[in-house]
């Protein structure tokens, strides 16, 4: 066993006794023969390391009654919020992304092969990775955007790739930088037949789910160096609030064309989709890219925040 794998099972060993038996720190601390921080870092470590899935069986009533007017304001087929009044920002994240696994389970638990389209963002790869390991080799998970940045570099953020890593099933990568140079360039990288083959797959997909980007300096096309400030500045004077896998849009729902538009590889998107389209966003700096895409039909499943579907509903009823 390895130095990693025997700090792993004491982790286990931490969160059994603290999750389970109800130890106390200083309890542990004296079973495992350890300092008490050292017990509390096992057992932070158990929770980093996804060792501690954490199952809440019974539902908040207020956040129970907001799933059931989102989903009939908005035509859902799936939806479910979180309770958030008083949470920061990073513990809300982890509770959507926890809530939001949940969610995954229903549609990747399954016998039968399926087709899993996977967008891109922080919060999508933040819940796959709450995610168990599920061996379901006959699923296909096949990406919906171009990891590829304009300098050549990947993102850290390949989130299909997690997805097919949770489900030991295959993965189909959309051979393609996000933006290609020009149209000239995206012709060519379009036409190529493992990238038909692909987004024909894409088309076939039983699930697709998608993270929410906002419009501005700190989102991810941005910082991740897929798009320029000066094309910042561009997309939001033309009023665009959110984006999907590269697609703009705007704060009535609507697409915003836009210059890119010509150089993006990215699948295709349809608004009113038949089959489950599946979102996990919320917060603050996220609300008006909530409120858009909602707006616009693009998504028919959601997994957002208390607060988010607070003003959502209250927005919708002004």
């Amino acid at each position: 066993m390895s130095k990693i794998d025997r700090k792993l099972d004491q982790a286990a060993r931490a969160a059994w006794m603290y999750y389970v038996a109800g130890k106390t720190q200083h309890e542990i601390a004296d079973v495992l023969g350890v300092s008490r921080q050292a017990a509390q870092r096992l057992v932070a470590l158990a929770s980093e390391n996804g060792l501690v899935r954490v199952n809440i069986v019974h539902p908040v009533a207020d956040c129970t009654a907001l799933s059931q007017l989102l989903a009939q304001r908005f035509h859902l087929s799936v939806c479910l919020v979180v309770p958030s009044c008083g949470m920061d920002s990073a513990s809300l994240n982890r509770m959507i992304a926890v809530a939001g696994a949940e969610v995954m389970m229903q549609f990747i638990d399954q016998e039968q092969p399926r087709v899993i389209a996977v967008g891109s963002g922080r919060a999508l790869r933040a819940t796959i990775n709450e995610l168990p390991q599920i061996d379901r080799p006959q699923h296909s998970c096949v990406s919906l955007i171009g990891a590829i940045a304009s300098d050549g570099s990947c993102t850290r953020y390949d989130v299909p790739l997690w997805m097919a890593e949770k489900t030991q099933g295959k993965y189909f990568i959309l051979p393609a930088p996000l933006f290609a140079d020009n149209p000239t360039d995206k012709e060519l990288w379009c036409n190529h037949r493992i990238y038909r083959m692909v987004t024909d797959k894409a088309a076939q997909a039983d699930v697709t789910f998608i993270g929410i980007g906002q419009m501005n300096y700190l989102c991810p096309l941005h910082t991740d160096g897929f798009i320029t400030t000066e094309e910042v500045n561009r997309l939001t004077d033309a009023g665009v609030v959110a984006e999907i896998v590269g697609h703009f849009i705007g704060e009535d729902g609507q697409r915003v064309p836009s210059a890119m538009d010509d150089r993006l590889t990215s699948v295709t998107i349809t608004a009113r989709p038949e089959k489950p389209v599946i979102a996990f966003a919320g917060g603050e700096e996220k609300f008006r890219a909530i409120q858009a895409v909602l707006n616009g039909g693009w998504i028919n499943g959601l997994v957002t925040d208390e607060d988010t579907a607070i003003r959502l509903l209250a927005t919708q009823d002004a």
